[in-house]
């Protein structure tokens, strides 16, 4: 009598069954290069635009996009200010600000709030207690106070802008390191070097570090997109760098009061910066994926 069992029953059939395909994140790609080509274009700003972000000339004032000198000269493919100056060459260069202040207020937001909170969760006792309070402190204090009080202290620039940023956001790291040292910490790898008598300091940086450095990478793309909207909001406040350097949020201060009449000199501005928020949190989510192991699939 012939056997009823179905092909997929049998260890035949169920090695023909394909496990079904593994979805594919592009999101990464399309982040990187977006991020790739707002760098590229930062960098190519001389090369790419026929006019100095600064230069005014006040017989082409706030012209549409697609301008032509009546003189001759270039087009200016954005429009211009109410100052005459080209927003294409502004909107060029203030992606350097944007870009230089987001990287390094991040690097150094990253490796301070990594380093406190790996000193929190291993060292624990007053250590924990010292750092942990003033991460509960800062917390409780809204950020654009704390950005005032700094700012109205030290005076707008370059440098202070990049001082309130860590000086707020390196809590965030330190809080969610701290909690990931401590599960670390009671793994069992980390109690034989315990038991093996490593040195603490060893045990920190070779077994504890290592686990919770992909924790700050997730953290720190994420962040990007975040920090250059904080750096826009404070521009766009005048609390940013100094008025003779463009930025993004001060063109779209600028741009505010003529929103009626000349829509480019706020939106493209904004749009600058929505493109270049989306590159980062498209990278910050790919890398989220590939580095959170409760993720992976």
């Amino acid at each position: 009598m012939a056997s009823s069992i179905p092909a997929s029953a049998s260890p035949q059939g169920a090695s023909a069954i394909k496990a079904p395909p593994r979805r594919r994140n592009y999101g990464g790609a399309v982040g990187l290069v977006i991020i790739a080509l707002v760098i590229l274009m930062a960098i190519l700003a001389p090369v790419l635009s026929a006019y100095a972000p600064n230069a005014q000339d006040l017989f082409s004032r706030l012209k549409p996009p697609g301008f032509v000198p009546p003189a001759g000269g270039p087009p200016h493919w954005l429009g211009t200010d109410q100052l005459g100056r080209d927003i294409w060459a502004r909107v060029l260069y203030s992606a350097r600000i944007s870009l230089f202040i987001g990287i390094i207020s991040v690097s150094l937001t990253a490796v301070v709030g990594t380093l406190l909170g790996l000193m929190a969760g291993f060292y624990r006792g007053v250590v924990e207690t010292v750092i942990m309070r003033l991460v509960d402190l800062l917390l409780g204090v809204p950020f654009i106070l704390l950005a005032l009080a700094v700012i109205g202290i030290t005076g707008p620039g370059l440098q202070n802008l990049i001082l309130v940023i860590v000086a707020t956001r390196w809590v965030q790291y330190a809080r969610i390191l701290f909690g990931q040292v401590l599960s670390t910490a009671e793994r069992d790898f980390v109690e034989a070097a315990h038991a093996l008598g490593s040195k603490p300091f060893r045990i920190l940086i070779k077994h504890i570090l290592p686990n919770v450095a992909p924790t700050t990478i997730v953290l720190a793309t994420l962040d990007l997109g975040f920090v250059i909207i904080l750096e826009s909001g404070l521009s766009f406040l005048g609390l940013g760098v100094s008025p003779s350097t463009p930025t993004w949020g001060m063109m779209l201060a600028e741009g505010r009061a003529y929103l009626n009449n000349a829509w480019w000199l706020g939106t493209w501005p904004g749009v600058a910066i929505m493109i270049t928020v989306l590159g980062f949190n498209l990278l910050g989510d790919w890398a989220r994926d590939k580095l959170d192991p409760t993720l992976r699939r």
